[in-house]
């Protein structure tokens, strides 16, 4: 007999597991009510949500970060720093650093 889940079931999973995501997002300037981000903060593995920037070089000034020490990736592509962000994109930063 093999375990198969039903269309419900999968649907409650999908659910509890955005659920337990938004738990751990922080909400930088909840002020804000424009357009936003989700952003995933390497190795810290931080989730926040910020108001929109337009390029992922505005997204690294907002984090404190030169374009030099981390990466910005949104569906698995690179971007460059003068590629465009739009709203509700789910983008990855990784900090890199060498060490010589």
């Amino acid at each position: 007999m093999t375990d198969t889940a039903t269309p419900a079931t999968d649907a409650q999973a999908t659910e509890a597991a955005a659920a337990a995501h938004a738990a751990h997002v922080q909400v930088v300037k909840p002020e804000h009510t424009g357009a936003r981000v989700t952003v995933l903060v390497q190795p810290e593995e931080k989730y926040l949500s910020l108001p929109r920037p337009k390029t992922s070089r505005q997204l690294l000034a907002a984090l404190g970060l030169a374009e030099e020490t981390a990466l910005v990736a949104r569906n698995g592509q690179l971007l460059t720093p003068d590629r465009h962000i739009w709203p509700n994109d789910d983008l990855l930063v990784r900090k890199v650093a060498s060490s010589g």
